[in-house]
């Protein structure tokens, strides 16, 4: 019997570039408070949020993906054409097929590249960040666009008082490609479907198609997902430097999902982080934005602190699933 031929890749890999987009209007807490009974404090204390962005009812979540990954492109020094594969983390394209990600690689002019969706809600960024590493490693592809992109105003109710307050859209993308030296280490990844229930859609598709229920939106048991993220994430930020085979003192910054300002700052204690290490707090003017916040953090981080750059950072995604995805990355 003949013997099949196997590829190899290369050793190595390593993040070239980042590209944002964030939604195109500012929406700050008074806006929203009405149909939630509340007030700006309420949610500052809360939240830490002041402001977030919004996308304009005519734009959607595959065009903010778009305007992230050309800039990252741009950033890169590399020809679209060499692009091979596209991954777009999302919960919010608004068609269930095709996937953002095959119409995204064709708008940039990476088509034909492998193309696909994944949803691991705002740890989706991390999974697509392991999984670009792992296919040019084993040959499968050569470069690759990572996207988190996600329009969840599309699927909030502003009446619901969990989760309506926290959220934006926006798109974070990098090109992911061949390195002489690591630049991404191996992930701490995972999930707990036992509490499948603490966030998600409050109802199917199904459901709505048959008259049960409105049109399915998110919600979340606010509670449940602090103690689980403050108590239970830490110790996978802990394992993921572990894994690396560094400390918190080598850390040039912390990114982790923008969910909650009280979280990453439980994190950033519990973590015993050094005072020179840059901790991304952008949640505080784009809100949450699900698979795109590591990546637009890091993307404003970088811009505001360019001397970071080749520094080690170590980001961390947790969310919906419940789902969580870690490591640490050379920053471009």
């Amino acid at each position: 019997m003949a013997v099949l031929k196997q590829s190899h890749g290369v050793e190595f890999t390593r993040i070239y570039s980042y590209g944002a987009a964030r939604g195109d209007r500012v929406v700050p807490n008074d806006d929203l408070v009405g149909p939630i009974d509340s007030s700006d404090e309420w949610i500052r204390q809360r939240t830490g949020i002041v402001t977030r962005t919004r996308a304009s009812e005519s734009v959607l979540a595959v065009d903010l993906a778009t305007d992230a990954a050309r800039e990252a492109i741009e950033k890169a020094g590399i020809a679209p054409e060499q692009i091979d594969l596209v991954i777009v983390a999302t919960i919010s394209n608004v068609q269930q097929t095709p996937s953002m990600a095959a119409v995204v690689a064709d708008r940039v002019g990476a088509n034909p590249a492998a193309a696909y969706d994944e949803n691991a809600a705002c740890a989706g960024f991390s999974y697509g960040v392991t999984q670009a590493d792992a296919l040019i490693r084993s040959g499968a592809a050569h470069y690759a666009l990572v996207i988190g992109a996600e329009k969840l105003s599309d699927i909030v109710k502003p009446t619901d008082r969990t989760i309506s307050f926290l959220l934006g859209d926006g798109a974070g993308a990098v090109v992911v490609g061949p390195s002489d030296f690591p630049g991404i280490a191996a992930p701490v990844w995972g999930s707990d479907g036992s509490k499948a229930d603490a966030v998600g859609m409050d109802a199917t598709l199904v459901d709505f198609r048959e008259g049960r229920a409105e049109w399915p939106t998110l919600r979340q048991d606010g509670q449940t997902v602090f103690r689980w993220a403050v108590w239970e994430m830490a110790k996978v930020a802990k394992e993921a430097l572990e894994v690396a085979g560094v400390t918190a003192d080598d850390l040039a910054a912390f990114i982790p999902h923008q969910a909650n300002m009280r979280i990453i700052d439980e994190f950033a204690k519990q973590l015993g982080l050094p005072e020179s290490v840059a901790i991304a707090r952008d949640i505080a003017t784009t809100g949450n934005t699900s698979a795109a916040s590591i990546p637009l953090a890091t993307h404003r981080l970088l811009e505001e602190h360019p001397e970071l750059s080749g520094g080690l950072a170590l980001q961390i995604g947790f969310g919906a699933g419940l789902v969580f995805g870690a490591q640490v990355i050379v920053l471009p």
